[in-house]
């Protein structure tokens, strides 16, 4: 039997956070699309830089409690059945979400639509009721190849994210 090649990953890793909660000169350090490789160096620590991003922010950073994670993981599970994707991990925290999916399309759109139902579900529960979105641009969106990536990506997403969180 043929072994049938494809363009798509087994799964990707897709990352969003909230608005303004890790900013460029943070001190848990931070990647841009230039510095974005496992294992390379990323955006050093910088207090001046901090400061600068801080006060160049629109609005209040968005910090997510028990009632916006609750609809934020919701509209996750949701997206992925109406999309015919595997949801195969999912960790909603107070300022990101992680999810493991497996989907035969870009993971742009994938990143896409979640924060946009997300930003929906929260809306349509009450917990959400301003006029921007809740989340940062862009997002992160790491293809996995391999069982392995994605088995190690599963493990990230539900035990290496701290202790779990109520609701």
């Amino acid at each position: 039997m043929k072994e049938t090649k494809t363009n798509f990953p087994l799964a990707y890793l897709i990352t969003f956070r909230t608005y303004g909660t890790w900013l460029h000169g943070d001190e848990r350090g931070s990647v841009d699309r230039h510095r974005n490789r496992i294992g390379s160096p990323g955006i050093a620590p910088n207090p001046a830089s901090l400061g600068i991003n801080m006060r160049g922010l629109k609005h209040p950073p968005v910090a997510l409690d028990t009632k916006r994670r609750r609809a934020t993981g919701g509209a996750v599970r949701e997206t992925c059945g109406v999309c015919g994707w595997e949801l195969q991990a999912l960790n909603v925290r107070t300022n990101h979400a992680h999810a493991v999916i497996s989907a035969r399309c870009e993971p742009e759109r994938i990143l896409s639509a979640l924060k946009a139902n997300a930003t929906r579900c929260m809306r349509e529960s009450g917990c959400w009721h301003e006029e921007h979105s809740p989340w940062a641009g862009g997002g992160s969106r790491r293809y996995l190849w391999t069982e392995v990536s994605v088995r190690r990506a599963i493990a990230y997403v539900v035990d290496e994210q701290g202790d779990a969180l109520p609701g």
